[in-house]
Protein backbone atom coordinates (compact mmCIF):
# COMPACT_ATOMS: atom_id res chain seq x y z
CA UNK A 1 0.00 0.00 0.00
CA UNK A 2 0.64 3.08 -0.96
CA UNK A 3 0.07 6.55 0.79
CA UNK A 4 0.05 10.32 -0.38
CA UNK A 5 1.12 13.03 1.76
CA UNK A 6 -0.23 16.34 0.29
CA UNK A 7 1.13 19.26 2.34
CA UNK A 8 -1.47 22.43 1.99
CA UNK A 9 -0.34 24.71 5.52
CA UNK A 10 1.75 26.94 3.83
CA UNK A 11 0.43 30.76 4.17
CA UNK A 12 1.95 32.20 0.98
CA UNK A 13 3.85 34.91 2.06
CA UNK A 14 5.64 35.63 -1.23
CA UNK A 15 2.47 36.20 -3.07
CA UNK A 16 1.17 39.83 -3.21
CA UNK A 17 -2.15 40.88 -2.94
CA UNK A 18 -3.65 37.69 -1.50
CA UNK A 19 -5.44 36.94 1.45
CA UNK A 20 -5.97 33.09 0.76
CA UNK A 21 -2.95 30.43 0.97
CA UNK A 22 -2.10 30.16 -2.56
CA UNK A 23 -3.01 26.60 -2.40
CA UNK A 24 -6.85 27.83 -2.25
CA UNK A 25 -6.40 30.09 -4.79
CA UNK A 26 -9.04 29.08 -7.61
CA UNK A 27 -7.63 28.94 -11.09
CA UNK A 28 -10.11 27.42 -13.91
CA UNK A 29 -12.95 27.36 -11.20
CA UNK A 30 -11.20 25.13 -8.90
CA UNK A 31 -8.68 25.51 -5.73
CA UNK A 32 -4.95 24.87 -6.79
CA UNK A 33 -4.90 21.75 -4.41
CA UNK A 34 -7.69 19.91 -5.87
CA UNK A 35 -5.31 19.57 -9.26
CA UNK A 36 -2.64 17.70 -7.37
CA UNK A 37 -5.08 15.86 -5.75
CA UNK A 38 -6.71 14.72 -8.38
CA UNK A 39 -4.03 13.33 -10.33
CA UNK A 40 -3.15 11.56 -7.02
CA UNK A 41 -6.80 9.99 -6.97
CA UNK A 42 -5.49 8.82 -10.48
CA UNK A 43 -2.88 7.15 -9.64
CA UNK A 44 -3.34 3.47 -9.77
CA UNK A 45 0.01 3.03 -7.27
CA UNK A 46 -1.69 5.30 -4.36
CA UNK A 47 -4.00 3.82 -2.41
CA UNK A 48 -4.52 6.53 0.18
CA UNK A 49 -4.20 10.15 0.81
CA UNK A 50 -3.41 12.48 3.65
CA UNK A 51 -4.04 16.09 3.86
CA UNK A 52 -2.12 18.81 5.79
CA UNK A 53 -4.34 21.29 5.88
CA UNK A 54 -6.30 23.82 8.60
CA UNK A 55 -9.12 22.82 10.00
CA UNK A 56 -10.67 25.84 8.52
CA UNK A 57 -9.94 24.39 4.91
CA UNK A 58 -11.03 21.02 5.16
CA UNK A 59 -14.61 20.97 4.30
CA UNK A 60 -13.94 22.40 0.92
CA UNK A 61 -10.85 19.85 0.18
CA UNK A 62 -13.23 16.58 0.05
CA UNK A 63 -12.96 13.57 2.15
CA UNK A 64 -9.61 12.23 3.09
CA UNK A 65 -7.31 11.94 6.20
CA UNK A 66 -5.96 14.97 7.69
CA UNK A 67 -3.30 16.12 9.64
CA UNK A 68 -2.36 19.55 11.15
CA UNK A 69 0.36 21.61 10.06
CA UNK A 70 3.50 21.87 12.00
CA UNK A 71 5.40 25.25 13.13
CA UNK A 72 7.81 23.59 9.95
CA UNK A 73 7.32 21.77 6.85
CA UNK A 74 8.88 18.82 8.34
CA UNK A 75 7.22 18.96 11.28
CA UNK A 76 3.79 18.85 9.03
CA UNK A 77 4.97 16.10 7.20
CA UNK A 78 5.56 14.24 10.95
CA UNK A 79 2.11 15.46 11.68
CA UNK A 80 0.92 13.62 8.56
CA UNK A 81 2.85 10.48 8.75
CA UNK A 82 1.29 9.87 12.46
CA UNK A 83 -1.90 10.57 10.66
CA UNK A 84 -1.09 8.00 8.20
CA UNK A 85 0.31 5.31 11.09
CA UNK A 86 -2.72 3.47 11.26
CA UNK A 87 -3.30 2.73 7.78
CA UNK A 88 0.42 1.10 7.24
CA UNK A 89 1.69 1.74 4.44
CA UNK A 90 4.38 0.59 2.67
CA UNK A 91 5.70 3.74 0.94
CA UNK A 92 4.48 7.56 1.49
CA UNK A 93 4.58 10.27 -1.30
CA UNK A 94 4.92 13.22 -0.35
CA UNK A 95 4.00 16.43 -2.47
CA UNK A 96 3.71 19.86 -2.49
CA UNK A 97 -0.04 21.37 -2.82
CA UNK A 98 1.33 24.76 -4.69
CA UNK A 99 2.92 21.85 -7.65
CA UNK A 100 -0.26 21.12 -9.26
CA UNK A 101 1.23 20.07 -12.63
CA UNK A 102 2.17 16.91 -11.44
CA UNK A 103 1.27 13.87 -13.30
CA UNK A 104 0.18 10.49 -12.76
CA UNK A 105 3.55 9.36 -14.42
CA UNK A 106 5.48 11.27 -12.59
CA UNK A 107 4.27 9.84 -9.32
CA UNK A 108 4.14 6.07 -10.58
CA UNK A 109 8.24 6.60 -11.91
CA UNK A 110 9.35 7.96 -8.41
CA UNK A 111 7.37 5.34 -6.66
CA UNK A 112 9.46 2.71 -9.02
CA UNK A 113 12.83 4.72 -8.89
CA UNK A 114 12.05 3.80 -4.69
CA UNK A 115 12.36 0.21 -5.31
CA UNK A 116 16.18 -1.10 -4.26
CA UNK A 117 16.60 1.88 -2.04
CA UNK A 118 14.66 3.39 1.12
CA UNK A 119 13.23 5.98 -0.85
CA UNK A 120 13.88 8.74 -4.50
CA UNK A 121 13.40 12.28 -5.00
CA UNK A 122 12.86 14.05 -8.39
CA UNK A 123 15.52 16.82 -9.76
CA UNK A 124 16.69 19.17 -12.21
CA UNK A 125 19.88 20.34 -12.96
CA UNK A 126 21.30 23.75 -12.09
CA UNK A 127 22.42 25.31 -15.37
CA UNK A 128 22.66 28.91 -13.79
CA UNK A 129 26.31 30.07 -12.55
CA UNK A 130 26.33 30.06 -8.83
CA UNK A 131 27.84 32.68 -6.55
CA UNK A 132 28.47 32.73 -2.69
CA UNK A 133 27.87 36.36 -1.41
CA UNK A 134 27.93 36.99 2.33
CA UNK A 135 26.59 40.49 2.25
CA UNK A 136 24.72 40.40 -1.02
CA UNK A 137 26.74 43.42 -2.57
CA UNK A 138 30.41 41.06 -3.35
CA UNK A 139 31.11 37.92 -4.83
CA UNK A 140 33.11 35.53 -2.57
CA UNK A 141 33.07 32.70 -4.72
CA UNK A 142 31.26 30.42 -6.86
CA UNK A 143 29.88 26.90 -6.44
CA UNK A 144 30.17 24.06 -8.68
CA UNK A 145 26.95 23.27 -10.67
CA UNK A 146 28.07 20.06 -11.26
CA UNK A 147 27.36 18.63 -7.51
CA UNK A 148 24.22 21.07 -7.42
CA UNK A 149 20.63 19.73 -7.65
CA UNK A 150 17.32 21.25 -7.47
CA UNK A 151 14.84 19.58 -5.65
CA UNK A 152 11.36 18.45 -6.66
CA UNK A 153 8.28 16.90 -5.29
CA UNK A 154 6.65 13.85 -4.87
CA UNK A 155 9.53 12.45 -3.31
CA UNK A 156 9.14 8.46 -2.01
CA UNK A 157 10.30 7.16 1.52
CA UNK A 158 9.56 3.90 3.05
CA UNK A 159 6.96 4.47 5.56
CA UNK A 160 8.71 2.92 8.58
CA UNK A 161 11.86 3.72 8.42
CA UNK A 162 11.28 7.40 7.53
CA UNK A 163 8.76 8.16 10.32
CA UNK A 164 11.58 6.54 12.44
CA UNK A 165 13.93 9.35 10.88
CA UNK A 166 11.30 11.87 12.24
CA UNK A 167 11.03 10.44 15.73
CA UNK A 168 14.86 10.34 15.86
CA UNK A 169 15.11 14.17 14.89
CA UNK A 170 11.52 14.88 16.40
CA UNK A 171 13.14 17.85 18.15
CA UNK A 172 15.09 19.35 15.43
CA UNK A 173 12.37 19.01 12.30
CA UNK A 174 12.61 22.72 12.31
CA UNK A 175 16.51 22.89 11.30
CA UNK A 176 15.90 20.79 8.14
CA UNK A 177 15.67 22.26 5.02
CA UNK A 178 14.35 19.43 3.10
CA UNK A 179 12.06 16.11 3.28
CA UNK A 180 15.29 13.97 2.31
CA UNK A 181 18.00 15.69 4.30
CA UNK A 182 16.56 14.18 7.48
CA UNK A 183 16.33 10.71 5.43
CA UNK A 184 20.00 11.21 4.64
CA UNK A 185 20.96 11.90 8.15
CA UNK A 186 19.57 8.65 9.19
CA UNK A 187 20.93 6.72 6.87
CA UNK A 188 18.55 5.76 4.36
CA UNK A 189 19.59 5.76 0.92
CA UNK A 190 17.69 7.78 -1.83
CA UNK A 191 17.64 7.51 -5.49
CA UNK A 192 17.75 10.78 -7.65
CA UNK A 193 14.79 10.48 -10.19
CA UNK A 194 14.78 12.71 -13.30
CA UNK A 195 12.21 15.56 -12.74
CA UNK A 196 10.07 17.55 -14.48
CA UNK A 197 10.28 20.73 -15.52
CA UNK A 198 6.44 21.48 -15.75
CA UNK A 199 6.24 20.26 -12.15
CA UNK A 200 6.89 23.73 -11.33
CA UNK A 201 5.75 24.85 -7.55
CA UNK A 202 3.93 28.20 -6.93
CA UNK A 203 5.66 30.92 -5.28
CA UNK A 204 5.40 34.21 -6.74
CA UNK A 205 2.69 36.04 -8.38
CA UNK A 206 4.64 35.01 -11.63
CA UNK A 207 4.40 31.50 -11.30
CA UNK A 208 0.49 31.88 -10.25
CA UNK A 209 -0.31 33.83 -13.85
CA UNK A 210 2.15 31.09 -15.59
CA UNK A 211 -0.49 28.00 -14.23
CA UNK A 212 -3.04 30.56 -14.83
CA UNK A 213 -2.11 30.42 -18.59
CA UNK A 214 -1.58 26.87 -18.44
CA UNK A 215 -5.39 26.35 -17.13
CA UNK A 216 -6.61 28.82 -19.55
CA UNK A 217 -4.84 27.79 -22.75
CA UNK A 218 -6.39 23.94 -21.78
CA UNK A 219 -9.81 25.26 -21.34
CA UNK A 220 -9.26 27.79 -24.39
Amino acid sequence: MNAGLILAGGSSERLIAYDTPKQFIEVGGRMIISYCLRTFEQCPDIDVICVVADKSWRSQIGNYIFADPGDSRQQSIYNGLLALKASSPNCVVVHDAARPCVTVQNISDYIKAADEYDGSTPYLPVTETIYRSFNAKTIAGTLNRDELLIGQTPECYDFEPYLAANEKYVDMLGDFHGSSELAVKSGMKIALAKGNPDNFKITTNADLEKFKSIINGEQG
